[in-house]
């Protein structure tokens, strides 16, 4: 590649980029606001020999932005499969090839994975370029703890699916993230106030853009809020993880005990003991011994 073919511009100002190592390069762009693309994925894009984009018309706002002026190509979800071994000959070949989506962090959500996993099942080198991503934008403005958290994306658009695939998740402790379209969202919530309670929770919309807004309550609220008010650009919902469970009643759990006791050998009452109230073993098994050495 020529050095006049690996410039980009900043606000009119002509740069050039470094020549990049052969691998594939996966670039985070901007989730709406352009000034959100970072200098290293900028020279990454101006230097890559392909860039292989969800949408070519998409990606060429950001990329014209920037005058660069690379070859595209699409890779979507559609053709991505059948196009993996070519795009991995190329890398084998010591081409550099950037992988991008129409926003933000390629393969949350967005094409790429079959991509990625053939280039690793081949050893080929392939380098992160970190940058915006909407799933951790909305987390860390929500106010919904964020040392525990699990990413599932888009749930199921029908409604059937959509509950199960909630109730698969209505213990789990962690903070909880998805995307979800503007005209499935209201329904989207209505179905997580059904299943998982009217836990706190928050809907963050066009973030990055002028209109950026985040909205925050129970479940119920945001529900009953949505159910009457269209929104533009996809969500992204935060959800807080089911609480700790409240610990047992002892004079429950070992009355349950003596009278387990009373129909099966210690061991064995113990275990079913510990089973049902959730307790450790080892508590369950001296509180036995104890009333065994009462009587």
């Amino acid at each position: 590649m020529s050095e006049a073919q690996r410039d980009y511009f900043i606000a009119g100002t002509r740069f050039e980029a470094p020549p990049l190592a052969p691998g594939l390069y996966v670039v985070a762009t901007p989730i709406g606001n352009l000034r959100d693309i970072t200098l290293r994925a900028l020279e990454t894009l101006a230097a890559a020999e392909l860039v292989l984009c969800e949408d070519t018309r998409t990606s060429a706002k950001l990329l014209d932005h920037y005058g660069i002026k690379g070859r595209r190509q699409a890779l979507h979800e559609h053709n991505e499969r059948d196009k993996a071994e070519a795009i991995a000959s190329r890398v084998a070949a010591g081409a550099a090839i950037a992988l991008i989506s129409d926003a933000g962090t390629p393969l949350l959500s967005d094409p790429g994975f079959p991509l990625i996993r053939t280039l690793a099942e081949q050893t080929l080198p392939v380098f992160p370029i970190p940058g915006a991503s909407a799933l951790l934008s909305a987390l860390v403005v929500v106010g919904l703890p964020t040392d525990a958290f699990t990413f599932h994306g888009f749930l199921p658009p029908k409604a059937g699916a959509r509950t199960n695939a909630l109730e698969k998740l209505k213990d789990s402790r962690e903070t909880l993230v998805f995307y979800e379209s503007p005209r499935r969202l209201a329904a989207c919530l209505a179905s997580m106030r059904d299943v998982l309670g009217n836990r706190q929770a928050a809907v963050s919309l066009e973030l990055t853009k002028r209109f950026e807004r985040t909205f925050r309550g129970p479940l119920a609220e945001l529900a009953g809020q949505f159910s009457e008010e269209s929104t533009k650009g996809e969500a992204v919902i935060v959800v807080a993880g089911a609480a700790e469970p409240a610990a047992p009643d002892t004079a429950d759990w070992q009355a349950a005990l003596v009278e387990a006791m009373s129909e099966q050998p210690l061991r064995a009452a113990v275990d079913e003991i510990a089973a049902r109230f959730s307790l450790k073993r080892k508590e369950v098994y001296d509180a036995a011994l104890a009333l065994k050495n009462a009587q």
